[in-house]
């Protein structure tokens, strides 16, 4: 019992020697050279103040392939045939995605023989019609001849029997009845004539339609890429997890199958905390750094951001701003969907002198710094200027050369 106590008081005892060693200004001071606290040699640099922010890269051109979303009466999956490998480079016009278009085929095949058979019923009717109309002008014109040969009869009436008159008088009212129900049926079968030729119009419009409706879905089935770029494949589910689109996949009309990006053109969609949105604004330089190459680093810019925060994952409190980050110049490493960090230069100040936040010493009465001399050290106040968490600018007081202690 006494050993484990002689023993806990001599571990605590060594503990406050450390703790006097580490924290008592004299001891320090009296180190020889610093050597405990370290040191710093002030020299003129320019001192940027920056602000991180993170987020995934994206093409600022981009084209997403989805399957086509077919009209008319076909429905239900697609069948991929052959689709462009990821990370290909393609050429606009190049084929990136082709789907089984038998159905399509067939369909666009039995909408034109369709149409066809509707115009030829047109122009048959046409034909038909014309026929009819010439047979019934001519019936019309046979008894208009009838009426002007009872009228030349009615004029020697004066010159036959009543019995004769009277007949003449009635072959011609009976003519003059005949011509006009014969002028009138023409001009009732004329119409009737328009309107079954305007159901035969309507029905080849539509038979029409349909066929360029199938046309078109039998050339959706090959999708073509409308711009040079790079292929970024796509997602689906199966049933042991996500993974990415094969040939021979069944897809539904209207899912997303790759994306075409040009890499030559990309951008960070960053999310800044509503503590630093004041922070940033459009037109600020920025450094940009991938997760997945730890050497990789270009420069950027600040070109939009959000007017209106989103809530965080955590809080609804929380605002979170997004922001888009130009990327100033071109890489093989520079790929869709990487996580980027973005360090914003918000604050530059040429050629200022910077000491560590650890050197520098505050109270009510202002900053103090303990500057290395001749003799020794000697405590020299300071005027302090624009600072982040590590560093601060220091205004006056020091000169180039200084070593001050950290």
């Amino acid at each position: 019992m006494r050993l484990v106590c002689r023993a806990a008081v001599l571990v605590m005892g060594m503990a406050l020697a450390g703790c006097t060693r580490d924290f008592t200004p004299s001891a320090q001071a009296a180190a020889p050279g610093g050597a405990d606290r370290g040191t710093v040699t002030v020299q003129p640099r320019d001192f940027v103040r920056r602000v991180r922010l993170t987020g995934l890269t994206e093409a600022t051109r981009s084209y997403v392939v989805t399957a086509p979303l077919l009209t008319g009466e076909t429905r239900g999956q697609l069948v991929v045939t052959k689709l462009a490998p990821a990370g290909a480079a393609v050429k606009a016009g190049d084929v990136l995605v082709q789907f089984d278009s038998q159905t399509q085929d067939r369909a666009a095949v039995d909408k034109r023989a369709e149409y066809e058979t509707l115009v030829q019923e047109i122009r048959q009717k046409e034909a038909e019609q014309a026929a009819a109309r010439v047979k019934d002008e001519a019936e019309v014109e046979r008894a208009r001849n009838a009426v002007r040969h009872y009228e030349l009869e009615v004029l020697k009436n004066e010159m036959l029997s009543r019995i004769l008159a009277e007949k003449n008088d009635q072959d011609l009212a009976e003519a003059r009845a005949k011509l006009a129900a014969l002028e009138e049926g023409l001009e009732l079968k004329r119409i009737a004539a328009q309107a079954e030729l305007r159901i035969l119009e309507i029905r080849r419009d539509r038979a029409k339609a349909a066929m360029e409706h199938a046309i078109a879905n039998s050339r959706s089935m090959t999708v073509r890429s409308p711009m040079d770029g790079l292929v970024v494949p796509k997602m689906m589910w199966r049933g042991n997890g996500p993974a990415e689109i094969q040939e021979g996949d069944e897809l539904w009309p209207g899912a997303a199958v790759l994306q075409v990006v040009n890499p030559e053109s990309m951008q960070v969609r960053a999310r800044v905390n509503q503590a630093d949105v004041g922070l940033i604004r459009p037109g600020q330089r920025a450094i940009i750094r991938l997760d997945a190459y730890p050497d990789f680093e270009m420069p950027g810019r600040i070109v939009q951001i959000a007017p209106i925060g989103q809530s965080g994952a955590f809080s609804n409190r929380v605002r979170l701003f997004s922001a888009l980050v130009a990327v100033d110049g071109t890489s093989e490493r520079l790929l869709p969907d990487l996580s980027a960090a973005v360090d914003v230069e918000i604050d530059r100040v040429p050629g200022a002198l910077v000491v560590p936040w650890t050197a520098v010493e505050r109270d009510e009465s202002g900053a103090r710094v303990r500057v290395r001399t001749g003799s020794g050290t000697a405590v020299r106040p300071v005027t302090l200027g624009s600072g982040d968490e590590v560093d601060v600018v220091v205004t006056s007081g020091l000169e180039p050369g200084d070593v001050v202690l950290r």
